[in-house]
This record gives C-alpha cells, sequence and structure tokens, in this order.
C-alpha cells in the first residue's frame, strides 16, 4: 500500500467518491469525522459499505478510541461485513492491541470468519504514554498487526503543544522524535510504516515534499485527508523503473554468488543490507 485515504463514514457521497480516486486502501471514519449523535447511522452506512465492496477494495474502519466507550460498538456493527482491517486510534500499546484482538476474535467466530482474519492498524504517537510504550509491538507479535500509523494533531493536545510544526513543512522536534520511534517500532516489528497526514490539502507541492522525506526515511505508504493527495502520494511512493532495474540486477548480482557477503557492482561494493533493500523494494511491487 501507498496510499490511505480517510473518508468520513457516515457520509455516502464521499464514500462512493472514494472508490475512483486511486487510492491503495479507504480508512472509513467512525471516530473523529463523525459527530456524537450520528454515529449509530455512521455504523449502518460503513457496514453496508464495506460489505458491498469489500471483495474488490481495501478497507479500514476506524472505530472510536477504547477509552470513548463506543470501540466494541464499532466493532460488532461492522465486522459481519468483513473489513480489510481496522485502525485502532488513540492506541496505548501492546496492551490495547491485545484487547481489541480479543475482541475481534469472538466476532470473527461470530461471523463465521476466520480467526485472526481481519487486520489491525494502530495510530501509535497520539498521545505520549503511546510514544513511549511502542517498543512494546515488537514483543508481542501479534499477527494481527499490519502496520503503524503516526500522527502529530493529537499529541500536540495532549502535551499542550500550540503547534506541531516550528514552520511551513519542518515539524519541531518532539514531533521529529515521535515520528522517528514510528519508523523504528515498525521496523522492529517487521510491519509497515505509514506516514502522518499533510493537512494543508490545497498545497500539492508540500505534500510532495514530506512524502518524498517520508520514503526517504523508510515509511512505504502516506496517509491522505483528501482525494486529490492520493496521486501525489501513489506517485512519490511508487517505485522508478531505474529503482526496480537496480533492485533486479543486485538480486541478480547476489543469486549468481551466494557465498559471497559482499559483490561489486557498477563500481560499488555492496553487502547484504543492499540486498535485503533492493529484495524489499522488488517485494513492494508484487
Amino acid at each position: 500500500m501507498r496510499s490511505l485515504l480517510f473518508i468520513p463514514g457516515h457520509d455516502e457521497r464521499k464514500l462512493a467518491k472514494g472508490l475512483s480516486c486511486g487510492a491503495d486502501a479507504l480508512i472509513l471514519d467512525l471516530e473523529d469525522a463523525v459527530p456524537p449523535d450520528g454515529k449509530t447511522k455512521a455504523r449502518e452506512i460503513t457496514a453496508a459499505f464495506v460489505a458491498q465492496h469489500q471483495s474488490r477494495h481495501r478497507l479500514f474502519v476506524r472505530i472510536n478510541d477504547l477509552d470513548s466507550g463506543m470501540a466494541l460498538q464499532d466493532l460488532a456493527a461492522v465486522i459481519g461485513a468483513r473489513p480489510y482491517g481496522i485502525m485502532l486510534p488513540k492506541c496505548g500499546g501492546a496492551d490495547a492491541l491485545a484487547r481489541v484482538g480479543a475482541w475481534l476474535q469472538a466476532l470473527e467466530v461470530r461471523e463465521g470468519i476466520e480467526p485472526g482474519m481481519i487486520r489491525v492498524l494502530p495510530i501509535v504517537t497520539e498521545h505520549a504514554r503511546a510514544v513511549l510504550s511502542m517498543g512494546d509491538y515488537a514483543r508481542i507479535q501479534d499477527a494481527r498487526l499490519c502496520g503503524m500509523l503516526w500522527g502529530g494533531e493529537d499529541l500536540a493536545t495532549d502535551i499542550g503543544a500550540r503547534s506541531n510544526r516550528q514552520a511551513p513543512g519542518q515539524y519541531s522536534d518532539l514531533f521529529l522524535l515521535a515520528r522517528s520511534m514510528t519508523l523504528l517500532a515498525s521496523a522492529a516489528a517487521r510491519v509497515a510504516a505509514v506516514d502522518a497526514v499533510y493537512v494543508d490539502f490545497r498545497n500539492p507541492e508540500g505534500l510532495r515534499a514530506e512524502a518524498l522525506d517520508a520514503r526517504r526515511d523508510g515509511f512505504t505508504a502516506k496517509a491522505a485527508i483528501h482525494p486529490d493527495q492520493v496521486a501525489v502520494i501513489n506517485e512519490v511512493f511508487q517505485p522508478t523503473g531505474a529503482e526496480l532495474e537496480w533492485a533486479r540486477r543486485v538480486v541478480a548480482a547476489f543469486a549468481h554468488a551466494p557465498g559471497a557477503g559482499s559483490i561489486a557492482l557498477d563500481g560499488k561494493m555492496l553487502d547484504r543490507p543492499h540486498r535485503v533493500a533492493a529484495q524489499r523494494l522488488l517485494d513492494g511491487t508484487t
């Protein structure tokens, strides 16, 4: 996945539009985008939409956070429709993931779904406690965990920061730390790292610059809040022809010298990390 687009779970027009925007995954939002008095209707609309389209699209449902008292209601309403995955906001760490996993297993059994089929993509930096406990994800090795998304908006509120950026396009140090910890935690857990949304959706060049930084640093995807952002994100995270050709040549060179710890290619010495990176790039295109 390169792009994940947030869509309000109660807005049928936007849901329909999201199908044709080119996003690799849609995140149907039952949390922030839905007013308190619209939660029940949003669950119904979201469940119907997922049931109709889940066979052809990757559809995540962002439920309400565990402290809201609504998370289990959300899950009970949508799991029967068989979403690709659940996005867990304000995830506090491995214990929160395990709690949701137990609920999912019970609901999968109820709905006749193979246990473990529903994935979980947590947002792992929305409060200070969550940032400090990210290392636990690798310890539990939860098979449902399919990635980690970071975000700086709720974190700013939690710690009392007036802004999460020190200048346009530049996160301040604390938020860069949370971003870097997400990269490290996702790598340790062997799951995808998903970059935060870029909230200035009318600034495609700013989005492009931030996406390029994210891809350079190791993120494999980026979330979007507007359909117009999807094309830019897909372009940035799609490997170029030159990159793919380099990766094929590296993998082939190591295959021809299976016992070698390093090889020479184009006047440069390459070793195991280069082979792993090349194979990872190729695997991401399948």
